[in-house]
């Protein structure tokens, strides 16, 4: 763990059954003050992983992920908070660059009170050095004195009261162990998306269905670049290109199970 001259920061994560990444994920924030997981339920290894690295380990039942991820942020025992997933993998430079930050900002010579992170995606074995999923910012590392999570049960967002800076140096996100993996979480996502829309009151229209496809890809592919990232970043902008189709088709679905 971290020693006692660098400024003390709670590593924050919640798991179930992660662990294919967990050890490289924990090794990568070895430095931390003080590294907190919330499990809800794993039955692989996690748990033994985790004890190996000494985290704080806690159990809760999945609720959504901002309610779980809330509950992990408020069992931290520092006021900065780095929150990661467990598939996420803070690059040395990085780990440097937080701790120069979250010491400025308790010295007072920086006011933010979080910063975004630079995130890019591993696809196929791929490192996506072009398109949206290059560097795209994620606000992780925060004081928790002034945000955190909100309460949404997908796609949650940290909410902060306050200025946020950006850091430099990315962290990797190697979300997928294979393709079923992906349509796993693919399903998972797109199911809970729609029925988050449904509670909105949102329409899905059959239009919405059928032209979302190809405006979605040729914006992935072409305008953001994917073209450049090779066979990976076609199969990612097709994937892309389904999601919103599925979410949209099960909105749908859910819409006229009401009306019978």
């Amino acid at each position: 763990m971290q020693s006692p001259s660098l400024p003390p920061v709670s590593a924050v994560l919640i798991t179930f059954n992660a662990a294919r990444l967990l050890a490289a994920v924990l090794e990568s924030v070895r430095w931390c003050d003080e590294i907190v997981v919330v499990d809800s339920g794993s039955t692989d290894e996690t748990l033994n992983i985790a004890r190996q690295y000494g985290c704080r380990i806690m159990h809760r039942d999945f609720g959504g992920f901002g309610p779980q991820k809330q509950f992990a942020v408020s069992q931290a025992r520092n006021h900065w908070v780095l929150a990661l997933d467990a598939d996420e993998i803070i690059t040395p430079e990085l780990g440097r660059e937080i701790q120069q930050k979250v010491g400025e900002a308790v010295a007072g010579i920086d006011a933010s009170r979080a910063f975004t992170v630079p995130r890019t995606l591993i696809f196929l074995g791929r490192l996506m050095r072009y398109g949206g999923e290059h560097k795209q910012p994620q606000l992780r590392l925060f004081d928790r004195r002034y945000g955190n999570y909100n309460a949404a049960p997908v796609h949650e967002t940290i909410e902060i009261d306050g200025l946020v800076g950006r850091l430099t140096h990315e962290m990797l996100h190697d979300s997928y162990a294979s393709l079923h993996d992906y349509f796993g979480k693919f399903n998972q996502y797109t199911t809970a998306g729609a029925q988050a829309m449904a509670s909105r009151g949102k329409k899905g229209t059959k239009s919405a269905v059928v032209l979302r496809l190809p405006l979605t890809f040729l914006k992935e592919y072409f305008l953001k670049l994917n073209v450049l990232n090779g066979y990976p970043g076609f199969v990612w902008s097709l994937f892309s290109a389904l999601y919103p189709v599925a979410k949209y088709a099960k909105l749908r679905e859910i819409q006229q199970s009401h009306r019978l």
